[in-house]
C-alpha cells in the first residue's frame, strides 16, 4: 500500500499546505512525472489543478526533472537538485531519484496551477496547536 505526502503550495498566499494520500489517491500518483499537471480532486481539493515540482523517497534523496525512467541513478554534478558545491569547480558523484513517481517515494511537492471555489486556507483550518505569526517588536524591523 503507498502512502505518500503531499505538500501544495499556494502561489498566490506563499502558504503550503499538507495532504495525506493512501489508498486510491495514493495510487492515482504513482507512474506521473514531475511536470505532469493532474486534477487535485482525488486529494480533496475540488477543482483544483496542481503540478508536481518535486519529490523525494524514503531515504531522502530527491528526485530531478530532467531525469527520465524510474529508480535511483549515480550522477556526476557540478550544481542543481541534489548537489550544492562549496568550491569552484567541485564536482561530486550524488545519488538522485528519477522523475517517475514510484511507490518508494514519500513526499511529493506541488504548486497549485488551477484554483477551485473554495480557498486552501478554508479547506485547511489552522490547527490550535500551529504558531501564529510573531508580532514585531516596538523598534525592530
Amino acid at each position: 500500500m503507498v502512502e505518500l505526502k503531499i505538500v501544495v503550495s499556494d502561489p498566490k498566499t506563499g502558504h503550503a499546505f499538507n495532504v495525506d494520500a493512501s489508498g486510491g489517491a495514493a495510487g492515482s500518483l504513482v507512474g506521473k512525472r514531475i511536470g505532469d499537471e493532474i486534477d487535485a480532486g482525488v486529494l480533496g481539493l475540488a477543482g483544483y489543478k496542481i503540478k508536481i515540482t518535486g519529490a523525494s523517497d524514503r531515504t531522502g534523496i530527491p528526485a530531478k526533472r530532467s531525469l527520465p525512467g524510474a529508480g535511483r541513478k549515480k550522477l556526476l554534478m557540478t550544481e542543481g537538485v541534489g548537489f550544492h558545491p562549496t568550491m569552484e569547480g567541485e564536482r561530486r558523484r550524488k545519488t538522485i531519484r528519477s522523475n517517475e513517481i514510484t511507490s518508494d517515494f514519500v513526499q511529493i511537492n506541488a504548486r497549485v496551477t488551477t484554483y477551485g471555489e473554495k480557498s486552501l486556507d478554508e479547506m485547511f483550518p489552522k490547527v490550535a496547536g500551529e504558531k501564529a505569526e510573531k508580532p514585531v517588536k516596538p523598534g525592530r524591523r
